[in-house]
Parts: structure tokens; sequence; C-alpha cells
């Protein structure tokens, strides 16, 4: 039984609930309680009936996250499975993406109704409800790019709505830069409103999709317990002379470093991987590791991209 009273739902409410089987690195401890929304409505109603002093975390696919040995405190939110993963094309080059669905799968629905731009998005792993927290990019577009809004709740169930930087009307501005947001951080994202650059043919487009899939298969770990990119670049794309993580993660010797578990993939260096029975200590330890002979030897002090999130074992003792 939980310390808080948990209010009735609609959808599945897990007490004590691991939390490993929900991140793509297979690590980390229980949750407190695990609430998997049936719909909007099912988590507007739970978000006001909760206490407002019990805790909530957000958890998407888990593509970009390390949970602690230690677990979670309060309620963890899922935003997965077939209602939340649903996308619909709109008129023009828009598509609605509800927050639990994978960032391919809205680059596919994209390219088979015609619409360009969003391509770039098959390369980021995970959901794009996750994107919207660290402003997730690559091939050189980022979300915010794409983005024609956003919307979801508050912690206290209130309805919130942001518009991309690029768009103008009512609705206040969602702050975008380098892998970095400044959205509420209580904020729960539901819902986004995607626009691509125009239209194509789309064999075209699930051509290129098939050519960026097959690119990196073949310069990532995707077949690892691993997750997206460890750390962020030092510096923002079309920075003159611009650093990349691995590059300089390489020129420490760490390719291939192990902590326990856990190791810095030998195929892509800003990738770590669980090679079977990793901690989330071992992974962090080997995340910080990795970050101070960075900054000793070449004078950077890295950035982590992967969430860190919960406690330690130690503090749970």
């Amino acid at each position: 039984m939980t310390a808080f009273p948990l209010p009735p739902v609609r959808g599945k409410l897990i007490e004590n609930a691991p939390l490993a089987p929900y991140t793509w690195f297979r690590v980390g401890g229980p949750a407190d309680a695990l609430f998997l929304p049936a719909d909007e409505e099912d988590l507007e109603a739970f978000l006001k009936a909760l206490d407002p002093e019990v805790p909530v975390t957000v958890l998407g696919v888990g593509s970009n996250v390390i949970v602690r040995d230690g677990g979670i405190r309060g309620v963890v939110i899922r935003l997965m499975g077939r209602y939340w993963g649903d996308v619909d094309a709109l008129d023009g080059a828009r598509l609605s993406a509800r927050t639990g669905a994978l960032d391919l799968s809205v680059a596919k629905t994209a390219a088979t109704n015609g619409i360009r731009g969003l391509e770039f998005l098959s390369g980021i792993p995970g959901s794009v409800g996750g994107a919207t927290r660290t402003n997730a990019g690559c091939y050189g577009r980022e979300l915010r790019d794409v983005l024609v809004s956003l919307h979801g709740f508050r912690r206290d169930g209130t309805q919130a709505a942001y518009r991309g930087p690029a768009h103008s009307g009512d609705l206040p501005e969602a702050h975008f830069s380098y892998r970095h947001t400044d959205l509420p951080e209580d904020l729960i994202v539901t819902r986004l409103i995607l626009e691509g650059t125009g239209t194509d043919a789309p064999d075209k487009i699930l051509s290129d999709i098939e050519q960026l899939q097959a690119r990196r298969a073949e310069t990532q770990p995707i077949k690892e317990k691993t997750s997206g990119s460890t750390f962020a670049n030092p510096d923002p794309p079309g920075t003159p002379d611009q650093r990349s993580a691995w590059k300089l993660i390489d020129a420490a010797g760490c390719r291939g470093l192990k902590v326990g578990g856990a190791q810095v993939s030998p195929k892509h260096c800003n990738f770590l991987i669980n090679t079977g029975d990793a901690t989330a200590a071992d992974l962090e330890a080997l995340g910080e590791l990795v970050r101070r002979r960075v900054l000793e030897t070449q004078g950077v002090e890295l950035r982590w991209e992967v969430r860190r999130i919960g406690q330690l074992a130690s503090e749970t003792a």
C-alpha cells in the first residue's frame, strides 16, 4: 500500500511498480505507484483528485532516461499505448500526434500522407512527448523547427498550451534552445501539432526515411540496451568548428570504457550501453567518469542529455 491515497481511475494503477522494464536501459528501482491513464480525461481527473503534495513524474517510452536504483517516490505517469500513440494528418502539411507516439511513427505517418520535412524525427529514439523536454533533434533539424503548438495539463489538472517559436497567435510561446526548453517543470504534454515544409510523393519521402534508418543502424548501437545520445554536443548546430561530444569522448580515451556492467559503446562513443547486468549506479558512475576525463584531457565540461531521475539505492536503505 502507498503512504498516500490514490484516486479511482479508468486506466491502470500499479503500486510498488518495477520501472526497469519500461526503460531502454532496463535498469532502475520501483515507483510508489505507476499510473497508465486511459485517455486525457482520465489523466485530468486523476491530477485534480490526487493530493497536491504527492510528487508526479512523467515517463514516456523511457528511451532517454536513467531511473536510479532507489526508484521514484510518488506517482509515475506513463503515457504510452494505443490511445497515446495516435497520429492524424490535418489540413495542409500539418499533423496531430499524441505524446506517446514514437518519433519514427510520426515521421512515417507524415510520409504516407505526403508531408515532407519531418523525416529527421526518424533518427530520434523515443516519443514526441519526450522530445519536447530536450528540443530533440538530428540531421540538422530540431523539434522547434516543426512545432506549431503543444497541449497538456499542469500538475493541478488545469489545461495548458504553448505555441512554437515560428508561429504567432494567442498562446504563450514555448522557448527552445539547443537541447533545452523553458516549459514549466510540472507541464505534462499530451498532444502536439507539427508542420512539415510541404508535400511530396509518399514513396520518395519513405525512401529518404529508410536511408536515414540505415545510416543510423550503421553508426549507432541501436540493438543494445541503450538510450539516445548521452551528452549534448558542447556547441549548438551551425557553430563554426562545432565540437562533437563523441569526438571529445574518443579523444579522452573512453571508447569501450567500463564500470560494472555499463560500457561506453565501442561503436559510438556518445552512447552508454547495459552489457547485461548493469545497475543505474553503474551507468551514472560511468557517465560521470567520462565527463571527468573529458574535462581533464580536453578542457570541456560535457552536459548530460540523458535524464537521471529518482533516488539512489543508498537513499532508500
